[in-house]
C-alpha cells in the first residue's frame, strides 16, 4: 500500500519536473528561434555604444578677419541610462562630486527615454572633477567622460549682446526644433546671432561606436564617423570700432556718476555705414558675461545678470528712448518741405515761448535772433517751438516716418522694439493704459473712423473740418487724449509721445548724410562654409528714398556741422584734428529722473561715410556725457588716437 502511493507521489513529481522541462525548453527554443533577433539587437545595444561627438560651432569674425568667437575644448560628464535601478545610487554619488543636486540629474535621466543612450549631466568639467571621477570609477557604471568644444570669447565680453549666448537646448526649442535632429543635452543658441543663425552656426555631429563592459565601461572604438563643423560668420562689425563704443560707456557712465548723476549705469551705442546700412558698432551697457551662462549658473550669477535693476542682459540699442533734440532736424526739414519757412527766416528767441502757458528753452536767456540753421547750431527751443506749431503735428510725424522712424529697422536681432512717432494715434494708445475697457473702445473707434474720413479729405478745409470734430469726440471721453497745441510744441524738441531705438536714430542720421537713401541695417557680411565656400551673403538692401529736396537736406546737415564748430555749438570742442563732423546734441526730460544724454553725428561732412548715435540714462546733458562715446566711436573708425582713453581710465 505504501508502495504503491510513494510510486504515485514519485509519477506525480515526474509529471511535474517534466513539465517544467518542457515549458523552459520550449521557452528557451521560441527565444532562440523565435526571438534571436530581438535579443541579440538587446545584447549588441547593450555591448556597444553609440557616443555622439559634438560638433564645433561655426566661428565669428569680424570684417577684418578679427576672430570674434572661437571655440575651446572642455570636459564634460554624461551618464548612460542604465534604468532607474542601476541609477539612483550612482546619481548620488555623481551628484556629491559634481556639486549639483541629484534630482537635477534624475530629471535628466527620466527626459531621457532610451536605455543605454548617455545623457549629458555637466559642461565644463574642471580637470579636478575629472580626475575625482577616474579615481571611483568602478562605483560610477555609465558614467562617461568626454571632450567637446564650447564658445570661446577672444576679446572678452565684447559684442555679448550682438552674439548672445550658447546654452543647451530646452524642452521648448526641442519640442519646437524636434525634427531637426536635435537632441537633449545638445548647445542652442539662446538669444542674439547665435539664435538668428543657429542653423547655420550648429554643425552635424559626429559619432563613435564603443564597446562596453558589464559596467559600461569603454573597452575599445569599434568605428568613428567624424563631426562636420558648423559654418563661420563674417561680421559687418569693426572690432576696432566696437570695442572703443564699449569702453566709452563705461567711462562716460563712471564720468556721469561722478558729477552726480547716480542712476547713469546703462547706456547704448551704434555704429552704420551710411552707405549701406552695415553696423560697424552696436554696444550695449552693461554687459554681461556669455561664459557663464553656458554652464551652471549660481543663484548670485543669475540675479546679477536677470534681476539686476539695469539688467545687463538687454540689449538697449533696440529699445526705445525719448530723442530729444537729436529730432530736431525732422521738423526743421518737415517745416522747409511744407514751405512753412525759409532758410533764412528768423526768430528773436527771449529765452521762453508763451501759449497759454510759459515753454522755456534750455539756455534761460534765450539765443537772441535764429534762424534755421543756427537753431539747429545751438540747439534752440524756442525756434523749434514755433516752427513745429506752423508746420503742424501731421507733417512732422509724417516726416519722421519718412525716415524709418517709428519702425522697426528689421536688423537680424531677436527683440528690436519699435518707436512711437507723435500724433494723434500715438496719444490715444499711450493714454489709454488708464481708461476702461469702454473708453478705450470708444477711442479707438473714433480714431479708426477719422482716419479713413482723413485719407478721403478732398482739400485742407476739408481735413481741419474734420481734424475739429475728431477733436470734439475725444474730448467728451477724456481731455487729455485729444492733440492739443502744447502736445505739438513738446514734440517738436523730441519729447512726449516720441521714441526711438538707437538703430532707428543712426539710420535716420545715415539717411540725412547719404542724401536720403534709407538702407536696412545689417550685421553678418556672409556665411561661409569650412572649406572657404559662400554659402549666403547680405548686401545693401535699400528700403526707400525720402521725398525731400536736396536743399532741404543740404540745410539741415549744414546745421549739424555747425553744432561742430565754434564759438557756440553745442558740442564745440569734440572732434579737434577729425574729419570734419556734424552732429547734434540731445537732453531727453524722462521725470522724475534726470535727462537722457543723446548724441549723433555722421562724418566725413563733406562725403559721409559713417553714422553713430549715442544715449546714456539718466545721464545729464547729452554733448557733455554721450558726445564723447560718439567721439570715441569715430576716432577708432578713423584711426586716430581715442580721445577717451586718455581721460576716464576704465577700470
Amino acid at each position: 500500500m505504501e508502495r504503491n502511493y510513494l510510486e504515485n507521489k514519485m509519477r506525480v513529481f515526474l509529471i511535474i519536473v517534466g513539465a517544467i522541462f518542457i515549458i523552459l525548453i520550449g521557452r528557451l527554443s521560441y527565444m532562440q528561434l523565435v526571438q534571436n533577433d530581438k535579443f541579440s539587437t538587446l545584447a549588441r545595444e547593450n555591448r556597444i555604444r553609440l557616443i555622439t561627438i559634438t560638433a564645433p560651432r561655426g566661428e565669428v569674425f569680424d570684417r577684418n578677419g578679427i576672430k570674434m568667437v572661437g571655440n575651446q575644448p572642455v570636459y564634460t560628464v554624461s551618464l548612460v541610462n542604465l534604468g532607474k535601478k542601476d541609477t539612483g545610487g550612482v546619481a548620488e554619488r555623481l551628484a556629491g562630486i559634481l556639486g549639483i543636486d541629484p534630482q537635477e540629474i534624475q530629471q535628466k535621466i527620466d527626459q531621457q527615454k532610451r536605455l543605454y543612450e548617455p545623457v549629458k549631466i555637466a559642461t565644463m568639467v574642471p580637470p579636478e572633477i575629472v580626475t575625482r571621477i577616474e579615481e571611483q570609477r568602478l562605483e560610477l557604471p555609465g558614467v562617461a567622460i568626454d571632450i567637446e568644444s564650447l564658445r570661446e570669447y577672444p576679446n572678452g565680453n565684447l559684442l555679448a549682446h550682438v552674439m548672445g549666448y550658447v546654452r543647451q537646448i530646452n524642452e521648448e526649442q526641442l519640442a519646437a526644433n524636434k525634427d531637426k535632429g536635435y537632441k537633449l543635452g545638445d548647445n542652442y543658441g539662446q538669444s542674439g546671432l547665435e539664435n538668428t543663425y543657429e542653423q547655420y552656426l550648429r554643425g552635424q555631429d559626429g559619432g563613435r561606436q564603443v564597446e562596453v563592459d558589464s559596467m559600461a565601461r569603454p573597452v575599445r572604438d569599434l568605428g568613428v564617423k567624424e563631426p562636420v563643423p558648423g559654418n563661420n560668420l563674417v561680421l559687418t562689425i569693426d572690432q576696432r570700432v566696437q570695442k572703443a563704443a564699449e569702453e566709452s560707456l563705461a567711462r562716460a557712465s563712471q564720468q556721469a556718476i561722478k558729477e552726480g548723476y547716480g542712476e547713469a549705469k546703462a547706456g547704448a551705442a551704434v555704429a552704420i555705414d551710411v552707405r549701406s546700412g552695415a553696423v560697424l558698432a552696436m554696444a550695449s551697457y552693461p554687459t554681461y558675461d556669455p561664459v557663464k551662462l553656458s554652464g551652471n549658473l549660481s543663484q548670485k550669477e543669475f540675479n546679477e545678470i536677470f534681476n539686476s535693476p539695469f539688467k545687463p542682459i538687454l540689449n538697449r540699442a533696440l529699445l526705445p528712448y525719448a530723442p530729444g533734440s537729436t529730432f530736431k532736424m525732422i521738423v526743421a526739414m518737415a517745416a522747409l518741405e511744407a514751405g512753412k519757412v525759409n532758410v533764412k527766416d528768423t526768430i528773436f528767441d527771449p529765452g521762453y515761448f508763451f501759449l497759454g502757458r510759459t515753454f522755456s528753452d534750455w539756455k534761460p536767456d534765450g539765443h537772441g535772433r535764429v534762424d534755421l540753421i543756427r537753431a539747429i547750431k545751438v540747439s534752440c527751443d524756442t525756434y523749434f517751438y514755433q516752427i513745429g506749431l506752423k508746420v503742424g503735428i501731421e507733417d512732422i510725424s509724417k516726416m519722421a516716418r519718412q525716415f524709418g522712424l517709428g519702425q522697426k529697422t528689421g536688423i537680424e536681432l531677436p527683440g528690436e522694439e519699435e518707436g512711437v512717432v507723435p500724433g494723434r494715434d500715438a496719444k490715444v494708445e499711450q493714454r489709454l493704459f488708464d481708461k476702461s475697457d469702454e473708453d478705450t473702445a470708444k477711442a479707438k473707434e473714433i480714431v479708426k473712423r477719422y482716419n479713413d474720413l482723413l485719407s478721403k479729405a478732398v482739400d485742407e478745409n476739408e481735413r481741419k473740418s474734420l481734424q475739429q470734430k475728431e477733436y470734439d469726440e475725444l474730448l467728451e471721453i477724456d481731455w487729455e487724449l485729444a492733440w492739443h497745441d502744447y502736445d505739438t510744441i513738446i514734440s517738436s524738441i523730441g519729447q512726449g509721445d516720441n521714441r526711438y531705438n538707437l538703430l532707428e536714430l543712426a539710420n535716420y542720421i545715415a539717411a540725412i548724410a547719404n542724401g536720403g537713401t534709407r538702407y536696412k541695417p545689417y550685421l553678418v557680411q556672409k556665411v561661409v562654409d569650412i572649406n572657404g565656400k559662400v554659402i549666403k551673403e547680405n548686401g545693401p538692401v535699400e528700403l526707400g528714398r525720402v521725398n525731400v529736396s536736396p536743399q532741404t537736406l543740404a540745410a539741415v546737415r549744414q546745421g549739424m556741422r555747425e553744432v561742430t564748430l565754434p564759438p557756440d555749438g553745442t558740442a564745440y570742442g569734440f572732434f579737434v584734428g577729425f574729419p570734419p563732423v556734424a552732429a547734434k546734441t540731445g537732453t531727453a526730460e524722462v521725470p522724475p529722473h534726470s535727462p537722457h544724454a543723446l548724441f549723433v553725428a555722421f562724418a566725413p561732412y563733406d562725403n559721409p561715410e559713417i553714422a553713430v548715435a549715442a544715449v546714456l540714462e539718466y545721464a545729464g546733458h547729452g554733448g557733455t556725457i554721450a558726445g564723447p562715446v560718439a567721439e570715441d566711436m569715430l576716432a577708432a573708425y578713423f584711426g586716430l588716437p581715442i580721445p577717451g582713453e586718455k581721460q576716464v581710465k576704465t577700470p
